[in-house]
């Protein structure tokens, strides 16, 4: 899949912070931000125009000094097109999570739903023992600042419906269909992880 990137520097006065690489390119769900610092991916962004998602990327990382088009931020978009053309398996890149203890939880226990399946906000807020929090699970999904690699996609109403993404919910459609087709709500098992089969 070929991708379109613009080189630039991007700097912000007020005060110093950490530098941030970061790339941003078109596939065929959109535009992409990826960004991240030595330690791995802090943010992977889908949306509708490169303007937006830079805008969005100095809303959330002003401070420093930040570069964009390095040879490492365009090593991590190109494996992200890739997976977008084809996601088949997990996306399995160095990751840089930052979120409260809760939203860590929850990102996790995302990170064990594979590819081609689906669980409900309920169905994971069970998973972390936390039965009952549904709504504060899709406050996390909401924050999730890692789409595709922590995939909040995967996670859908108990009803069914897609429920929200802040990708947009058509391109949340488009995922589950790359990855499985239909939309599969995963039962509850007390023995056995509902998504990879793990000893409980």
């Amino acid at each position: 899949m070929s991708v379109s990137i613009k080189r630039k520097s991007v700097k912000r006065a007020g005060g110093e912070g950490e530098r941030i690489r970061f790339a941003v390119g078109r596939t065929d769900l959109g535009w992409v931000l990826v960004a991240g610092t030595k330690r791995g991916l802090r943010a992977i962004v889908l949306g509708d125009s490169r303007e937006a998602l830079i805008d969005t990327f100095k809303d959330r990382y002003g401070t420093g000094e930040h570069r964009e088009g390095d040879p490492e931020s365009l090593r991590w978009l190109r494996r992200v097109a890739e997976w977008i053309a084809s996601p088949r398996r997990d996306l399995d890149l160095p990751l840089d999570i930052r979120g409260t203890a809760f939203q860590r939880r929850v990102w996790r226990e995302l990170r064990r739903i594979p590819a081609g399946r689906t669980a409900s906000y309920g169905e994971v807020a069970r998973r972390i023992g936390k039965p009952g929090s549904a709504r504060a699970v899709a406050r996390a999904c909401a924050s999730n600042p890692l789409a595709l690699a922590v995939p909040c996609h995967r996670v859908i109403r108990s009803d069914g419906g897609s429920g929200g993404y802040r990708g947009g919910v058509a391109r949340k459609r488009a995922l589950l269909e790359r990855e499985g087709g239909t939309i599969t709500i995963v039962a509850p098992t007390r023995a056995k992880s509902a998504w990879k089969g793990e000893e409980r």
